[in-house]
């Protein structure tokens, strides 16, 4: 299997002194998603994790809900000229029974936020499609100090991006704030993926009763995937997008962005925001 990271050598420029030194940077090779032996999808992606990360994948596109729904995943040999495996193809297969969607050579892309579809084509797709609705009864309370110190926790867990400084994260909490996941990736959606494709595979979809915190931005992309695994909240360290707003709204999902220290900014579901009546104001 792909390694997580790599070695390259860099010329080091520090006040004006010149050195040769290694450098460790973040693995990214392409892992191509099959469903039942057909293509399915391309994504670049950090090595490890790839069962989960095909896994989670096809939760967010409406295809597995539970992991009763899955076969096996296997990686598929002879995928170089030579018959080596390069550990970058892999094959999911449904259980008998599982609806699949109609594959083409071109997938249903309504999950990416470029996908050019209208705005209320996208949200009511995740809608009508979701197997997970969010509902957390009774309903899932966080403070917002409870929230300010996720960031923290996401960045100690981060093992390789200590060494890399490049890659994104998710994490899974619970309402207590007790890490439950964390995994890396050179793409914030992968990451995701992969969190939802270990619940999935582990039986604990739906997460209705944890947050997920993801470095970065807050796209329509990761809030579907949230909405798509029953999560309750997501918070982001960066802006949301109008179309994940809209989407939280949507669905009932509890979106805050900008956690920054203290501070965050609460797009959506505000009413799973433990906050004191007097501190509230217009």
């Amino acid at each position: 299997m792909g390694r997580v990271t790599e070695r390259r050598k860099v010329i080091r420029i520090r006040d004006g002194a010149v050195s040769t030194r290694p450098d460790t940077l973040v693995a990214e090779e392409p892992l191509e998603i099959r469903l039942n032996g057909k293509p399915l999808a391309i994504t670049m992606r950090t090595p490890g994790d790839d069962f989960a990360l095909a896994a989670g994948f096809l939760v967010s596109e409406g295809v597995l809900a539970a992991a009763s729904d899955l076969r096996n995943i296997v990686y598929c040999a002879g995928a170089t000229a030579d018959g080596s495996n390069t550990y970058n193809v892999v094959d999911v297969t449904t259980a008998p029974g599982v609806t699949v969607p109609d594959i083409t050579l071109e997938r249903n892309v309504y999950t990416t936020s470029s996908c050019g579809l209208c705005g209320k084509a996208s949200l009511e797709a995740v809608r009508t499609t979701t197997r997970h609705p969010i509902a957390d009864t009774p309903p899932l309370r966080v403070t917002p100090e409870l929230l300010a110190e996720l960031p923290d926790r996401l960045r100690a867990a981060q093992r390789v991006f200590d060494r890399t400084g490049g890659l994104h994260a998710a994490a899974l909490f619970d309402e207590h704030g007790e890490l439950l996941d964390v995994r890396e990736d050179v793409g914030r959606h992968n990451a995701v993926d992969k969190l939802v494709g270990r619940a999935l595979q582990s039986g604990r979809l739906p997460l209705s009763r944890t947050v997920l915190m993801v470095s970065g931005r807050a796209s329509f992309e990761l809030a579907q995937k949230a909405v798509m695994a029953g999560i309750p909240v997501l918070a982001a360290v960066s802006a949301p997008s109008s179309l994940a707003v809209d989407l939280a709204a949507e669905t009932g999902m509890t979106l805050v962005g900008f956690l920054r220290g203290t501070s965050m900014n609460v797009y959506a579901g505000e009413e799973r925001i433990a906050l004191r009546a007097a501190a509230v104001r217009a």
